[in-house]
């Protein structure tokens, strides 16, 4: 009986798309990297005034010359319990690399935190790009 209250598991490949994020209307596309998922930085009102801008906050110096447009910023990840876990998100806004999971809450959002480490996290719900 409990089953049938239970809402159906989300395919793996839920989270596959585009992506608008909270913040800046980033756009990430998200598709399988092998038996993981990746995602893409593929615009963002940043992005939009300026398709050439450099990650100039990255902590690395020798990466401050790299383009943002096309930066993969989430990778790493394996599937558990209807989640992505253990991999990274990037944020270009600090320069950070954090610890990060993908949680698909339906076929429309996405759930994604990153973490410095546990319990400093900050959690966005990402909303599915028609």
């Amino acid at each position: 009986m409990l089953a049938v209250l239970a809402p159906a598991a989300l395919s793996p490949d839920a989270a596959v798309g585009r992506w608008r994020t909270e913040t800046r209307n980033g756009i990430v596309q998200v598709e399988r990297c092998g038996s993981s998922i990746c995602g893409t930085l593929v615009g963002s009102d940043g992005l939009k005034a300026d398709p050439n801008l450099l990650d100039s906050k990255n902590k690395d110096p020798s990466l401050r010359d790299r383009k943002l447009m096309g930066l993969t910023i989430l990778r790493g990840f394996t599937r558990a319990d209807g989640a992505w876990t253990g991999g990274t998100i990037y944020n270009g806004e600090d320069g950070g690399t954090y610890k990060a999971t993908v949680t698909p809450v339906d076929a429309d959002r996405l759930k994604v935190r990153g973490c410095i480490m546990w319990p400093l996290c900050k959690t966005q719900t990402w909303t599915r790009i028609r």
